[in-house]
């Protein structure tokens, strides 16, 4: 991994890492990530990158709910990856954590069936984001899938206190629906869709999903 490169903590600021966890699930996040796994209609066998994955939360989810998955998350934050799995470890679960960037994986073509991505998009920088999920369609297989959930962009009208103290308020820019929509569609997914939005205390949030075409 690029050792010059900066990144967007999970809570916006390196000293809020401790709070991120209470503070995400006291407001509705972890409830919200639950949803999300249950719209990727996981089955035994089947192989899971969970993309930003911060302190481990989702992936945690994901191969609790679903132990018969393998699960992979990267995430460029050292710090929370120590936390990320020092949660595998206390519920003695078998996840693989790695440090490395969106818009690089380090993963071989088609080598993986689902990608999630919770709470991180509004992350990147606004160059980054096509290359991210030009990268998030490399790993994918044919039929795969993309999941995101995400802080709603500006077409949502008024974003809640949270999503700005994250951080978040200068970034939704790309989070609008049909900028999602495009960029999927130019790298290469199909089938793009906004499932569902919500909203929770901190803002409004939406779920889209894409696919690998089969041939």
């Amino acid at each position: 991994m690029d050792a010059q490169r900066t990144y967007l903590p999970a809570a916006g600021r390196g000293w809020a890492l401790p709070l991120y966890d209470p503070l995400v699930k006291l407001l509705g996040g972890d409830a919200a990530r639950k949803v999300l796994i249950e719209q990727a209609a996981l089955s035994p066998g089947l192989r899971i990158l969970d993309i930003g994955c911060g302190t481990g939360t989702m992936a945690v989810m994901i191969k609790r709910l679903h132990p018969n998955v393998s699960v992979v998350g990267l995430d460029p934050d050292p710090e929370a990856l120590s936390r990320a799995r020092h949660k595998a470890q206390r519920e003695d679960l078998s996840i693989q954590f790695e440090q490395g960037f969106s818009d690089g994986l380090p993963y071989p073509d088609g080598s993986f069936d689902r990608v999630f991505s919770s709470f991180m998009y509004h992350h990147l920088p606004s160059n980054e984001k096509g290359k991210t999920l030009r990268e998030v369609r490399r790993v994918l297989r044919a039929g795969g899938s993309f999941h995101l959930l995400d802080f709603q962009g500006p077409d949502a009208h008024r974003q809640g206190w949270l999503a700005h103290w994250f951080h978040a308020g200068e970034r939704l820019q790309d989070n609008a629906q049909s900028r999602i929509f495009d960029l999927l569609k130019q790298c290469g997914f199909s089938e793009a869709a906004r499932l569902t939005q919500r909203r929770l205390l901190f803002g409004p949030i939406a779920y889209y999903q894409a696919s690998v075409p089969t041939c």
